[in-house]
């Protein structure tokens, strides 16, 4: 009977020996603050720095072939093809997250465009280029007779379960 009693207390031992080397892992992993929901402690900053891309690239993949494709005369147009070119990316955006509780919404901001041109564009004689116009939140301005696009103006929205963000974005296309 002592060689059974010998292994049951031989048992005993490891598994304490076993709980003590766990308690410094245990500590630590209270310590850090675990959370299951990596989202819930990286902030809001994720979401936001993923709509600034995705626009800015949206912007520029959008506005890359207006002024070979739309004269001065034709800047109606090219808005139009813009802001058509634009609608699917923003569409997609609007609903990349819905599924993991993240909304974007995305709209165009016609005074922030405004704003932008007023203070961007110059006017009277000593000016570079032509005349720059507004429309739509999108900022074009006369080159060559062609039209180029300067600027476009969005009001943007991201809404978590736990909080929300807003701002205006003037993205101009990357030149």
């Amino acid at each position: 009977m002592k060689q059974g009693t010998d292994r049951a207390q031989l048992v005993l031992v490891a598994a304490a020996l076993v709980a003590v080397a766990l308690a410094p892992v245990v500590m630590a992993y209270v310590q850090l603050g675990y959370h299951a929901d990596v989202t819930a402690s990286e902030g809001f900053d994720a979401p936001a720095e993923n709509a600034d891309r995705l626009l800015t690239r949206a912007v520029h993949d959008s506005t890359a072939d207006v002024p070979t494709n739309f004269a001065w005369d034709d800047r109606e147009a090219a808005t139009e093809e813009v802001r058509s070119e634009l609608e699917p990316r923003l569409d997609a955006l609007r609903s990349s997250r819905v599924e993991s509780g993240t909304v974007y919404r995305v709209e165009y901001n016609r005074s922030a465009a405004e704003a932008w041109r007023d203070s961007n564009c110059p006017d009277g004689p000593d000016r570079q280029f032509g005349p720059c116009e507004s429309a739509e939140g999108v900022v074009v301005q006369e080159r060559a007779g062609e039209t180029h696009v300067l600027a476009v103006a969005f009001d943007v929205r991201v809404t978590g379960e736990a909080q929300s963000v807003a701002w205006t974005a003037v993205v101009r296309p990357v030149e």
